[in-house]
């Protein structure tokens, strides 16, 4: 399948803008719809990048940018707020849009967990999205979803936010400490969304993406205060406490932690197989590139990262 065109929604998100570059860097033209340009002000420059402020959830506005691209590839997502809006809704606008336009293609952002019968408001919105998909499978809109596990990389919002914390608190009291996760990197995942695009065996397909190590909550945490040379006790909360600090948090601005957040993390994030041997590649552990900026990038740590880049 020739893909000289792509629409990436949500494409000025972490995941978002690894993907945008790694299809300019192929020549592609990507259309990025934003209500904010400023998100999306490293897209910009890019040559072969058109960054259009747009409401993607107005079906008229939709469909314009629908209509001249190749392929769409959903990327939206969100941990907190209207689910049924971003997880659900919108799938099916851009299902309608693709079908309307002739767009053939559709790769699709799902997460690790999701299911229609998930714990989690988020968990089950993203499962409906799932049903969606599938159910859209054809001759006319081939679809492939991919589902990933926690996301890491120098701007994430996970462990970072795990570091900037112990910079702040001298002791951290961690929900859910035994909540076990197989992160993988966004340059991973994106080239896993890159690859799907033109790749005929993955038609009709689902993928799970993880990196090569299973962790818990607690030794995430740990492996990040001590990585950022530092040393803060970690106390692990039990499930009331968990849901206390999760109550209070999400009142908050920027809400660090809500309850739907801890349902979420009652299923484990992790694969219950290798990573998928169509991508062609080994995801990178999360050793190799956690120390690049948690350490704010000091020489050895580059060293370290390009050492391993060179084994691969």
């Amino acid at each position: 399948m020739l893909i000289r065109n792509v629409l990436v929604t949500g494409g000025s998100g972490l995941l978002g803008r690894h993907v945008v570059r790694q299809l300019a860097a192929l020549d592609i033209q990507v259309r990025v719809p934003t209500r904010n340009r400023e998100r999306a002000k490293q897209l910009i420059l890019l040559p072969t990048v058109d960054v259009v402020k747009a409401d993607i959830h107005d079906p008229k506005t939709l469909e314009r940018l629908i209509a001249p691209v190749d392929a769409v590839v959903n990327l939206v997502g969100t941990l907190h707020g209207d689910f049924q809006r971003a997880h659900v809704e919108l799938p099916r606008k851009i299902i309608a849009g693709c079908r309307d336009a002739g767009v053939a293609r559709l790769v699709h952002i799902s997460a690790l967990g999701a299911a229609v019968d998930a714990p989690s408001a988020y968990l089950r919105s993203k499962g409906e999205a799932e049903k969606l998909i599938r159910a859209a499978q054809s001759e006319r809109l081939q679809t492939t979803i991919l589902r990933p596990s926690v996301i890491f990389g120098r701007e994430d919002r996970f462990l970072n936010l795990f570091a900037k914390l112990a910079h702040a608190l001298p002791v951290l009291a961690l929900a859910c400490p035994g909540a076990r996760f197989q992160p993988i990197h966004v340059d991973d995942a994106a080239r896993a969304v890159v690859l799907s695009l033109t790749d005929p065996r993955t038609f009709g397909q689902t993928y799970d993406l993880c990196g090569p190590h299973t962790y818990t909550l607690r030794q995430l945490v740990e492996y990040v205060v001590h990585t950022a040379g530092l040393k803060r006790p970690i106390i692990g909360l039990g499930d009331s406490l968990s849901n206390l600090q999760a109550a209070l948090l999400e009142h908050l601005p920027g809400k660090l932690l809500t309850r739907d957040n801890l349902l979420s993390m009652k299923v484990d994030n992790v694969c219950g197989c290798a990573f998928p041997e169509i991508f062609g590649f080994a995801p990178s552990p999360l050793e190799a590139v956690v120390p690049m900026y948690v350490t704010e990038g000091s020489p050895r740590s580059r060293y370290r990262w390009f050492r391993f880049r060179a084994r691969r």
